[in-house]
């Protein structure tokens, strides 16, 4: 994580750096700590701590092997020869290893208590269900008998899913990279019975290859060390926990304020464009990912610097990131939707698994694009987006699944599982399928041939041997859009409309030879963070589409939010729920309280959905939750909310999260939620709040904003203050919604939209009683756009409205 960044200092000259010697002595001394190669399609890896001199920020590059503190789904089957208590668990994760010859147990009193009475050492794995190289090291190791009956033997093995208990990986997770230097998926950690780290590592192969330390030889070894130089171990590794305490401290300084915007905004544009990569898109060289915070960020720095060369190319290089995307292979042109990330920096051969948070946050990334240029492209694939959503990730519920993986059975059979089989093509799979001759193209071409022109299919395959280390992909194609829809009608002699209509034939009948492939594992843990990402994207898709049945499913996922993942008596929104054998909606018992991110994206996804329906149901529940928040996780010494309970004692250290990575920070929505909520509110402790926020944040703001655009916006958001926009009028009425229509058209990142109907006793006017002074010019729908509630001449016209809106050079005409 980019916060390695800033504590790289605290353990380079001190603990850290003694015991990476000490681990490469432990296991021997030419074996090295970790891999410097390897497969890096499917790993899930953190990047390595970065040079604040350099200041050259990275992508997640490979990682593998071992830190020390020291001196997959299996095939169907109704028979079993191991069973072990992970069968009565719900996470897909944990239930993947329910069959292993190990003794697991999952993160509990059960497991701390056998490890104190027995006095053994506790080894922990981490991942989730469709990690590909979590499938490799179970296949590998977990699944082999002698390295199961030594760890069985020897250590309390739990297994625990990341997706479930973020706030222990983050603990653990820390804890490798500092020592490391890198971390990722699996994660493999050893804690003394107190629940202390003293040895991490991520994968290992089950035996020693050359200089690389087998997971047998890591365990032997562990084992003697653990007899014969336990003090070492455990004072080395409380030496660390101790100094990744002061080293992960977020506090603001007494009186300190949030830093200045336009200087912190400008350093996160520049460290952006310093890592663009310009001929693709994206940042930086392989792997390349898509990064949706970084993109929201851009457009709006543009949106507040649109008449400068900076915000010019800052929007440029939006756009065309989001736009190669859209053409890439890291986008399923079949069955829609987008992948994890691309192997390679052009965007075409893509790890297939799907994440729900990254369709969010795409979702939204895409229709903010087309809002800011008008461009269909972007709205199409927003739709596309959802569409995939609705159809494959979501529950009958009314929520959302987590993840579809990215590997699974051929179609030419066998058992074992390979990597994007349900979605690549041979060229003799497209032409037996597409085989019609297309009337009037040139040479009597065949509608398979203009497919694999545009899609870039190609008789022995379209994927490079550097991009396929484990030939999983060898004469297979991954579809890429390599020419425009004009040039393909050029280069055939038919018309454009013609060649849309053609590629839209062809992906159906592709989509439903897709239908009768081998299913890839799908994971229907339900969580509520990620839920809450996804109402925000169908409340504001739907918002800016003026879709209704978008907007209908937004409000679906908030009842579901507040039926499944809401305890009314303990007022705690809780973290999963899970898809039953009849599909049913299940919970764990007891189940696992919420999170700062679970609180934080769902207030948000409420906030989307009442400026989407008006419906002040969702802004109530808002301020409860917030309330709630508040309460659960805040800061009272130093600002800012921890990510988890700090009264857990089985979590070491009290993290708050300063990086926006693959999901944003929930400290970031949170500086965002809390300015909205002060003005829809009026709570002004609030505004304050989201003011100490950012100045606990000041540090990372100030040196390295690239790390938080998405709290760089909300410290924007402060600086140039959130208008308000106020539409009075009857709530259903064509007027009222065609006003709303016309701001939803807008790109306006800093703004909040209101409704009033003129009752006293609504809750925006108990809340806001100036809203009750505004009323309707002659009968019709009525808007006021003000700040601070100064507000401009009240508009009726839905034009007059957007081009008032769009208008950044006059200050507003007062009334």
């Amino acid at each position: 994580m980019l916060r390695q960044a800033w504590r790289w200092s605290v353990f380079r000259n001190t603990t850290a750096g003694t015991i990476r010697s000490l681990a490469a002595a432990f296991l021997g001394a030419d074996c090295p700590l970790r891999s410097s190669g390897g497969p890096t399609r499917g790993f899930e890896d953190i990047p390595n701590p970065l040079s604040v001199k350099s200041q050259r920020f990275l992508q997640p590059q490979p990682a593998r092997y071992l830190s020390m503190a020291s001196g997959g789904d299996h095939p169907s089957s109704n028979h079993h020869k191991h069973t072990n208590r992970l069968a009565q668990e719900r996470s897909p994760y944990l239930l993947q290893h329910a069959h292993n010859p190990v003794d697991w147990y999952p993160w509990g009193q059960e497991a701390f208590e056998k490890a104190k009475r027995e006095d053994k050492p506790i080894f922990l794995s981490v991942g989730y269900s469709t990690c590909h190289w979590c499938h490799v090291m179970e296949r590998e190791c977990f699944e082999d008998k002698e390295i199961g009956k030594i760890l069985s033997d020897n250590f309390v093995c739990i297994k625990l899913d990341r997706e479930e208990r973020p706030d222990v990986d983050k603990v653990y997770m820390t804890f490798v990279q500092a020592t490391s230097g890198g971390g990722g998926w699996p994660m493999s950690v050893w804690l003394t019975p107190n629940l202390q780290p003293f040895i991490g590592g991520t994968y290992f192969p089950p035996r020693d290859q050359g200089r690389r330390p087998g997971f047998k030889t890591v365990l032997m070894r562990i084992i003697e060390q653990w007899q014969y130089n336990r003090a070492t171990l455990e004072s080395s590794g409380q030496r660390i926990i101790d100094a990744l305490k002061k080293g992960t401290t977020i506090t603001a300084n007494p009186g300190e304020s949030p830093p200045l915007a336009p200087d912190v905004a400008n350093r996160c544009f520049q460290q952006l464009a310093h890592s663009y990569e310009e001929e693709y898109g994206g940042f930086r060289d392989a792997p390349k990912f898509p990064s949706p915070v970084n993109l929201m960020f851009l457009m709006c720095y543009w949106s507040a610097n649109r008449r400068t060369s900076e915000g010019v190319e800052a929007l440029q290089m939006a756009m065309h990131t989001l736009r190669m995307m859209a053409l890439g292979g890291i986008h399923d042109h079949v069955a829609q939707g987008f992948h994890r990330y691309s192997t390679d920096s052009s965007w075409h051969v893509p790890h297939f698994e799907k994440m729900l948070y990254d369709q969010a946050q795409l979702a939204v990334a895409y229709i903010t694009a087309f809002q800011v240029s008008g461009e269909q492209l972007y709205a199409d694939v927003a739709k596309d987006i959802l569409l995939y959503v609705s159809r494959d990730l979501s529950d009958k519920s009314g929520g959302f699944y987590s993840a579809e993986d990215a590997d699974s059975v051929p179609v030419s059979g066998g058992l074992e599982k390979r990597e994007g089989a349900f979605c690549v093509w041979t060229a003799s799979e497209v032409r037996e399928l597409l085989p019609d001759v297309v009337e009037g193209a040139v040479g009597a071409a065949t509608l398979a041939d203009i497919f694999m022109h545009h899609y870039g299919v190609k008789e022995q395959g379209n994927v490079a041997p550097e991009q396929d280390p484990h030939g999983e992909l060898q004469g297979k194609n991954v579809l890429i859009v390599c020419y425009s829809v004009e040039l393909t009608a050029a280069h055939f002699g038919i018309a454009v409309e013609k060649v849309n209509e053609l590629m839209t034939s062809a992906r159906a009948r592709m989509a439903e030879v897709r239908k009768i492939r081998p299913q890839p594992h799908l994971d229907t843990k339900m969580l509520a963070s990620w839920n809450g990402l996804m109402l925000s994207a169908f409340a504001r898709v739907g918002a800016v589409l003026g879709n209704e049945a978008m907007v209908e499913r937004a409000v679906q996922a908030g009842y579901f939010l507040k039926e499944h993942l809401w305890d009314p008596d303990q007022q705690n929104i809780l973290r999963s729920c899970y898809r039953g054998d009849q599909m049913e909606v299940q919970q764990i018992s007891p189940p696992i309280c919420g999170f700062l991110d679970d609180y934080a994206f769902i207030i948000s996804g409420l906030l989307d959905l009442y400026e989407a329906t008006f419906e002040t149901e969702w802004l109530q529940w808002a301020e409860e939750l917030q309330i709630r928040q508040d309460v659960l996780f805040w800061d009272d010494q130093g600002g800012g909310y921890f990510c988890s309970d700090p009264n857990d004692v089985t979590v070491l250290l009290r993290l708050k999260e300063d990086q926006d990575g693959a999901e944003p920070s929930a400290n970031s929505v949170s500086a965002s939620n809390l300015l909205r909520l002060s003005h829809f509110t009026g709570r002004q402790e609030w505004l304050h709040k989201s003011q100490q926020l950012l100045a606990a944040f000041s540090d990372r703001l100030t040196r390295i904003p690239i790390a938080l655009p998405e709290m760089v916006r909300a410290l924007m958001a402060q600086h140039y203050t959130l208008r308000q926009i106020v539409i009075c009028g009857q709530k259903d009425a064509l007027d009222t919604a065609s006003l709303q229509a016309a701001v939803n058209s807008c790109f306006l990142p800093f703004k909040v939209l209101m409704h009033t109907d003129g009752n006293p006793e609504s809750f925006l006017c108990q809340h806001l009683p100036v809203l009750s002074s505004m009323t309707q010019l002659d009968g019709s729908a009525t808007a006021y756009v003000c700040q601070d509630f100064t507000c401009s001449l009240p508009v009726t016209e839905p034009q007059e409205l957007r081009q008032l809106l769009l208008d950044t050079t006059n200050p507003l005409e007062t009334a």
